[in-house]
């Protein structure tokens, strides 16, 4: 969007990335794909904006419709406006993966925004929750470079009060391009070990040898721990392309 770097101050650039939402892309897929309720468009793309990196489905999105926007909406029709926009390239839907199951599962799924500006322009800059936005911009990174990426499931079974528990671990990334793998989490801050253990318990639960990383906020020195895994900051991995293949 070459005309952003023309506002000169932030408050106009922001009003530029609103108004192209609005009078660009709703108002096109709204003609061009007959929508009937356009406010509902546009509040479904509100909604979409702020559950990025979250789990959710149309069911999930038709329940805060109701309840925020007090709009009743039939749930194919939620699932239809969130094709709309994933179509656009507004968004992109990143797929549950079952990795000791080897399948893909059923909703919830997670969106990730296209343009990380547009949605913060969208929400008026009021939701910054800089883990959600870095993992939104890794994923776009990775998708950028070629990469397939879906959201990884791993079963971790651990003794409580003498009863075995089953719990779904999450691992941000599987990542695949051709007969390669990787396993990649994303963690804004890792301010103590129990933290650091938390990343990295799901790597543990994975029955294979792909190559496992994880990606932090903070500016550190790409290393390797004792288990493989390689721990680098966003920058690096934002612009060493190489980083991940080097391993």
């Amino acid at each position: 969007m070459p005309e952003l770097l023309s506002r000169p101050d932030e408050e106009q650039k922001a009003s530029y990335l609103d108004s192209l939402v609005r009078e660009v892309y709703l108002k096109d897929i709204g003609e061009h794909d007959g929508v009937k309720m356009p406010r509902e468009l546009s509040a479904v793309f509100d909604l979409l904006c702020s559950s990025v990196g979250s789990l959710t489905n149309p069911t999930k999105i038709q329940n805060m419709m109701a309840t925020v926007n007090r709009s009743k909406m039939a749930n194919n029709t939620v699932g239809r406006y969130i094709d709309l926009l994933c179509n656009a390239y507004l968004f992109e839907r990143a797929e549950r993966y079952d990795i000791k199951g080897k399948k893909l599962l059923d909703t919830p799924c997670k969106y990730y925004a296209a343009d990380v500006g547009l949605r913060n322009a969208r929400l008026n800059f009021r939701q910054q929750e800089p883990t959600r936005l870095m993992e939104n911009i890794i994923y776009n990174e990775l998708r950028s470079r070629g990469y397939s990426v879906d959201v990884g499931v791993v079963e971790s079974r651990t003794m409580v009060g003498g009863k075995q528990e089953y719990r779904q671990l999450e691992i941000d990334f599987v990542v695949n391009r051709a007969d390669s793998r990787w396993y990649i989490q994303s963690a804004y801050g890792i301010p103590d070990g129990d933290k650091m253990e938390q990343e990295i318990r799901p790597f543990r639960k994975v029955p294979d040898t792909f190559r496992r990383i994880l990606v932090v906020g903070d500016d550190v020195r790409p290393w390797t721990d004792d288990n493989g895994i390689l721990i680098v900051g966003i920058r690096d991995f934002l612009l060493d392309e190489t980083i991940m293949s080097a391993l």
